[in-house]
């Protein structure tokens, strides 16, 4: 087990064009991940959204509350139709007396491959090894628990949203 990066698979019974949209369209990216941005995403747009909670859990939407006030910012990566949506993040960014951008950003990476029965999306989130030792485990444990109820909300969206 790496202590560098996080991998997440599901497998989502959806077209594969249906599940890019849900992706990389930044409206229903909000609607299922819990976070608006105000601008379509593209490479090499920094991003700054807003933390409104996931539409899809309730429970989830509670838990991403508590950080409704605190900036989320991304700069998107790459964007290869229907095969990779990227962007780099300061992941557990939460304390507002901390500037995070000294530190290196992580690399978060969904791709995406058909498959006979559906779309096997993975997310892979690299470069924990570069955060402060102070908040390394912390943040990889955080976020290893986060990505698992993403795969799942995404997947609740797509059976919802056709």
């Amino acid at each position: 087990m790496s202590s560098d990066r996080i991998e997440k698979q599901i497998l989502l019974k959806a077209p594969l064009d249906r599940v890019w949209r849900a992706l990389t369209d930044s409206r229903q990216f909000a609607i299922w991940f819990g976070v608006r941005f105000d601008a379509p995403f593209v490479p090499g747009a920094r991003m700054r959204g807003a933390i409104v909670g996931t539409k899809m859990n309730a429970e989830v939407a509670k838990a991403q509350s508590q950080y409704k006030d605190v900036p989320f910012e991304i700069t998107i990566e790459q964007i290869v139709p229907e095969r990779l949506f990227s962007f780099r993040w300061h992941p557990g960014a939460f304390d507002p007396n901390v500037d995070y951008s000294k530190e290196p950003a992580t690399l978060v990476e969904f791709s995406l491959k058909q498959q006979p029965d559906g779309v096997l999306l993975t997310v892979t989130e690299s470069g924990f090894d570069q955060i402060p030792i102070e908040r390394r485990a912390k943040t990889f444990a955080g976020n290893a628990e986060g990505w698992k109820i993403q795969m799942t909300l995404i997947e609740a969206y797509l059976a919802q949203n056709p």
